[in-house]
């Protein structure tokens, strides 16, 4: 049987592991470049409720990533509930992907 000695080991053991960790960084930027496309999705890919998209269109946020730097909270229109709603809908959005 063919045995391989300890530094050539060594060696694809190092070299395999620069490969997974390249992996790893180009699953992490596919993920992320993933998250943003899909996020360019109309609001209306979120099935909220018709008061609440309704509120959004009409204070400008039409896409997904409008709503990743908004304040829930001075969107005028939005209270407890429909703040609530909609953060709900986001993470199940986000959990999809």
């Amino acid at each position: 049987m063919y045995e391989i000695d300890d530094e050539k080991k060594a060696e694809y053991e190092l070299a395999l592991s620069k490969i997974r960790i390249e992996v790893l960084k180009k699953y992490e930027e596919y993920n992320k470049t993933m998250k943003y496309m899909a996020a360019d999705a109309p609001i209306e890919i979120l099935c909220l409720p018709k008061a609440i998209e309704t509120i959004l269109i009409t204070n400008g946020y039409l896409r997904i990533y409008d709503l990743f730097d908004a304040d829930f909270t001075k969107i005028k229109g939005l209270g407890v509930v429909r703040c609530r709603d909609l953060t709900a809908c986001l993470d199940q959005f986000f959990s999809m992907l």
